[in-house]
């Protein structure tokens, strides 16, 4: 899953009566989100060269289409992890304006360990759970 973070982080444990997402926090989150991203960009990069390096056209049909699925699967898995890193760089822009840790859809604090959890969340846990039951219904 591209969405996991490979890096254990230590995770922030808030002391009785802090501000919710002080400097502190903030630059905790700031870490996790840029060795994410440094993570993931390195994989990207790592799957570009191998790809360049294993590019062999093979006399067998079934080995050419083997390889072209495996090359599709990598390159639909790298797309997901381009998209991650624009998410991550949007969070990364909503620490700066000093907008993170707060739900998009009714503006309460979503909470700390639910940002260690998904440090990309825009929703509480309560928006997110209306937002997943809505798709469900709409799906139906």
């Amino acid at each position: 899953m591209a969405e996991a973070i490979t890096k254990q982080f230590v995770p922030y444990v808030a002391k009785a009566n802090e501000e919710y997402m002080n400097d502190k926090q903030l630059a905790h989150f700031t870490q996790i989100l840029n060795d994410w991203k440094l993570e993931l960009s390195q994989d990207i990069d790592r799957t570009v060269h191998t790809m360049q390096d294993e590019v062999t056209m093979f006399a067998d049909p079934n080995d050419r289409a083997s390889q072209e699925s495996d090359m599709t699967l990598e390159l639909r898995n790298r797309d997901r992890e381009r998209k991650l890193i624009k998410k991550i760089e949007e969070t990364l822009r909503k620490i700066q304006e000093n907008e993170y840790g707060y739900c998009n859809g009714c503006g309460i604090e979503i909470g700390l360990k639910r940002l260690e959890a998904r440090p990309t969340a825009t929703l509480c846990i309560d928006c997110k759970t209306l937002d997943e039951m809505r798709e469900r219904q709409v799906a139906k």
